[in-house]
């Protein structure tokens, strides 16, 4: 990528968004065009030196002013969250489809050269995730298709959309497949969290009001893989700067019980929690990793940084945010407070 064209980073005011803008600027990206949908204020992080721009980009005149002059998209926008939200909100991820379908039909008119899609592990066939003890999932298990109900679905169609552009428009198109990325500077309350904030978030609350008791969702023996923000910003632009424009796994395989996320928060915080299991909280599939045996061939990347370590440092930032009187703005924001 050219560091003195214009970059499009959508979702900026989100979680991966406020960290792909600032790791550009880091980097020496010199215009960069910041776009979110919640009022600015209200983003996870707001950087000096970027066009910071509120805009809704489910309108399709909202996406051709975002992609003006733009040479490369990284378009991370979308209605989501933790499966709390993404099980009871299908109709509001599916329609999450009309800012894929639009940015890619700006970025065709409007001359852009690279375009990046956030896409999910929630496209792989349920069918393939019914055991804890699951195998890591490789990109060519989305197929045949039965991914996560609404979200899910709304991922792999706009997958397929990118690669159609590619090949009737001459798009580049790079796709990673995000696995539960976690850390500071993202939402933590308010039914959008994932799994390791709202861990966090509840220790830190046994603590604070004295209860000793946390709520887990399930029977906390399904499994998971979580990444850690940095190392899935380096992922983006390894993926971006490369030759492969598949979709591609960006995840950790350090597979994890839900009970065993709370063990290693419950040692951060040097606590020990009476667990009180809701069986009929959403739980989504019963096992996920990542297999990354294609973007270690492809691009010799692999994550650096260890649960134990990023769950620290995430556990670190949520204590500071609600021991200092910090609101969630982005969760308030999307509850229309």
């Amino acid at each position: 990528m050219d560091r003195s064209r214009r970059v499009l980073v959508t979702g900026a005011g989100g979680f991966i968004g406020g960290h792909l803008v600032a790791e550009l600027l880091r980097r020496g990206f010199e215009d960069v065009r910041a776009v979110d949908l919640k009022a600015l204020g209200r983003w996870y992080q707001e950087h000096e030196g970027v066009e910071n721009v509120s805009a809704d980009l489910r309108e399709k005149d909202a996406c051709y002013a975002a992609a003006e002059g733009v040479a490369t998209v990284f378009n991370l926008a979308a209605d989501m969250g933790g499966m709390g939200f993404i099980e009871t909100h299908k109709a509001d991820c599916m329609v999450s489809v009309l800012i894929n379908t639009n940015m890619l039909l700006a970025s065709r008119d409007r001359g852009v050269e690279n375009f990046l899609f956030g896409s999910s592990a929630c496209v792989y066939a349920a069918g393939k995730q019914t055991d804890p003890n699951v195998t890591a999932l490789k990109e060519e298990d989305a197929y045949p298709a039965m991914p996560e109900d609404g979200y899910g679905w709304e991922k792999l169609f706009s997958e397929r959309m990118c690669r159609h552009f590619m090949e009737d428009y001459g798009l580049s198109v790079r796709v990673p497949r995000f696995h539960n990325v976690y850390g500071p500077y993202g939402t933590y309350a308010g039914g959008r969290e994932k799994a390791p904030a709202a861990v966090c978030r509840k220790v830190i609350e046994a603590q604070l009001d004295g209860t000793g008791e946390i709520e887990i969702w399930g029977d906390g023996e399904q499994t998971r893989s979580f990444t850690y923000i940095d190392d899935t910003i380096d992922g983006l632009f390894r993926i971006m700067e490369s030759e492969f424009s598949d979709p591609i796994n960006l995840g950790s395989s350090q597979l994890v019980t839900i009970n065993g996320l709370v063990d290693i928060v419950e040692g951060i915080a040097g606590v020990k929690l009476e667990r009180k299991h809701n069986l009929s909280a959403p739980q989504g599939v019963r096992g996920r990793n990542s297999d990354n045996t294609l973007i270690r061939r492809e691009l010799g990347w692999e994550p650096s940084i260890s649960l134990e370590d990023g769950l620290e440092k995430t556990y670190r930032w949520i204590y500071e945010q609600m021991t200092s009187g910090a609101k969630d703005e982005a969760a308030l924001a999307f509850q229309g407070t």
